[in-house]
């Protein structure tokens, strides 16, 4: 379901490329799309679900029923009311927000790029809203092992942009609102899709006033966990208001390029660290400390051999991924280099924020989020300086160089607290598969190397041959991957 929702995703960024380019346009409508999205992903997927889950876990370990659904009521009336008052104080100061994530766009000679950008962010904003409470929503499902409609959940967003990039943008006088309307209406689309799901587990939230224990804990662990689980969003914002103030066009750079790095970051990463949570939280809850250490060491094992040849093949074919997907019409060869150097400099560190993903919520399912948060204050802050000494030299390059490393640095860290509390040490099996999946995509590498298209063959294919020629090398270097671990006595079934 994670695939389905990434592929429609790049769909959606397909159609965005094809329609409006990258330029002063794009940058203002994804600054105004970003902004709620990075909320999003501290408030909803990020510091609350990660906070949640273990609580909603011992609940549903240690009480009855009854209890598990009154600690769901009184969080999501508390969460409910939190929500609006911050979208409602957002959407009035849109201008001032956009001024402190965007500073450039308001020292820029033409006022136009800082006007629009405020009036799609009013538009945008209550998407905060929306799906903050799906996530809240989804977070009870995958309490309950219902993982799948979660992770579907997305398309719907996707869905609704695609549509109103190609239908309702021709009925606007600036064509590009449309998109801004795609993301109101595809929050709200998002919310209403779960509902049915809540119900048919009987945990639908219901109003609740009043105070409750569990509030108390989830404030404790929350606020931390703003950092600790967030700071690769963190690093990515950092980046789009710093590339706010470079040449036109660097915004939507960085994001084509995010993009593409989300595919299987979300695909291995966070799919495997939300299903990872909710085990651990309930194995931390029944004190069961052996499949505590093997849920670890299985999502780490899958991370490793899943995360390497992606990382190989977004460094690889960067370049051939950009073209394929985004060069059409409004989106120039000029944006194809420049899109694919920062998506080369996110690629190289794909295996960084795959165990930053997998590592920080081992903390937080033990109600530890104050490790997360000290290991994630000090990436960010080498995240400030990389960026502005590396986006000095290299421009948006730099800019993403600087967020690979500072991800690097962060899941050392994270392992060094693991190791030095004693709660997980990579064992000598994992270092074996480590050196073998490494192996096999050197093999993969060498195949991609020798017998990948010629850059100029995309740029002068149509658009059938183009997906032909990628999807062609894609297929052969996956069976050549895997063929190689088997040879190596290596295998995802095994784990």
């Amino acid at each position: 379901m994670t695939f389905l929702s990434r592929i429609l995703g790049l769909v959606r960024d397909y159609f965005i490329a094809r329609y409006f380019g990258a330029n002063g346009l794009t940058d203002a409508f994804l600054i105004a799309f970003r902004i709620p999205n990075f909320f999003r992903r501290l408030f909803g997927e990020g510091a609350f679900s990660q906070a949640f889950v273990p609580i909603l876990a011992e609940a549903k370990t240690n009480n009855t029923q009854a209890e598990v659904q009154n600690i769901i009521n009184h969080i999501g009336t508390k969460f409910l009311f939190v929500l609006i008052l911050i979208t409602l104080i957002t959407v009035v100061i849109a201008p001032v927000i956009i001024f402190m994530f965007a500073w450039g766009f308001y020292f820029s000679p033409d006022p136009m790029q800082f006007n629009l950008a405020s009036d799609m962010l009013r538009i945008t904003l209550p998407y905060l809203l929306f799906i903050s409470l799906t996530a809240f929503s989804g977070a009870i499902l995958n309490t309950y092992d219902q993982f799948a409609v979660p992770a579907f959940t997305p398309v719907l967003l996707n869905i609704s942009m695609i549509l109103s990039a190609i239908y309702l943008s021709k009925h606007m006088d600036t064509p590009i609102m449309a998109l801004a309307w795609g993301v109101f209406f595809g929050g709200i689309t998002q919310l209403l899709f779960q509902i049915p799901f809540l119900i048919k587990i009987k945990k639908l939230p219901k109003l609740a006033l009043g105070d409750h224990q569990a509030i108390k804990t989830l404030k404790k662990r929350m606020l931390p966990a703003l950092f600790g689980v967030s700071v690769s969003q963190i690093n990515l914002l950092i980046d789009t208001m710093i590339a706010s103030v470079l040449v036109s066009g660097s915004v939507s750079w960085l994001y084509y390029s995010d993009r593409l790095l989300e595919l299987p970051l979300a695909l291995i990463g966070i799919a495997l660290a939300t299903v990872s949570l909710a085990k651990l939280s309930q194995h931390f809850a029944d004190k069961n400390d052996e499949k505590f250490a093997q849920t670890i060491n299985n999502t780490l094992t899958i991370g490793l051999l899943l995360g390497l040849p992606a990382c190989a093949g977004l460094v690889l074919l960067a370049e051939p991924l950009i073209i394929t997907l985004f060069q059409y019409d409004q989106f120039d060869a000029f944006a194809v280099f420049q899109s694919s150097s920062s998506l080369m400099a996110y690629g190289s560190g794909l295996m960084a924020f795959i165990f930053v993903k997998i590592l920080a919520p081992i903390f937080l399912s033990r109600g530890d989020a104050k490790t997360p948060v000290k290991v994630g204050v000090i990436a960010m802050i080498s995240n400030v300086f990389l960026n502005v000494i590396l986006g000095f030299y290299f421009a948006h390059v730099g800019l993403a160089i600087a967020t690979s490393i500072s991800a690097l640095l962060n899941a050392s860290l994270l392992y060094y607290y693991l190791n030095k509390q004693s709660i997980f040490n990579v064992s000598s099996n994992l270092y074996q598969t480590f050196f073998k999946a490494l192996v096999a995509s050197f093999i993969m590498t060498v195949f991609i190397l020798i017998f990948g298209s010629e850059v100029e063959l995309y740029l002068k294919a149509d658009v059938s041959s183009r997906i032909t020629l990628l999807g062609t090398t894609i297929v052969l270097a996956i069976i050549i991957y895997f063929a190689s671990l088997k040879l190596l006595n290596i295998g995802i079934k095994k784990q």
